[in-house]
């Protein structure tokens, strides 16, 4: 396993009717929601790190710290960038940052995962 500090990563969406707080239970207003924004930051999360993992290994999500800044309305173009900012033993931490097309931050935050074995994870998952 391969991972240091500087690792990057980034995923953009347009905004659509199913990613907004009305379509996922989280608000009642058509704006990107605070779920799929989340899942949006760990994606960017997976990719940065996905490739430098050993045989067998993976990462899973233990921590989040989300901050959601400005609404972003069906439509938008929303960037969230992610950076492996700690790694001690298994544990990673990440810095992210979601922005529009007009520069706003629309959301920033931290994200921990742990790197794990896959079939023992699995194992755990099946009890």
């Amino acid at each position: 396993m391969e991972l240091k500090p500087g690792l990057r990563a980034e995923l953009a969406i347009v905004v659509g009717e199913t990613d907004t707080a009305a379509a996922l239970g989280s608000g009642d207003v058509d704006v990107l929601g605070t779920p799929r924004l989340l899942a949006l930051a760990e994606a960017a999360t997976v990719k940065a790190v996905g490739p430098h993992l050993g045989e067998g290994e993976t990462s899973v999500g233990t921590r989040v710290e989300l901050e959601h800044r400005a609404p972003s309305p069906v439509g938008a173009r929303v960037t969230v960038g992610a950076e492996l900012r700690e790694v001690d033993g298994p544990r990673l931490a990440f810095g992210f940052e979601a922005a529009d097309e007009r520069g706003t931050t629309v959301a920033k935050g931290r994200i921990e995962r742990i790197v794990v074995d896959r079939e023992r994870f699995l194992a755990l998952a099946k009890r």
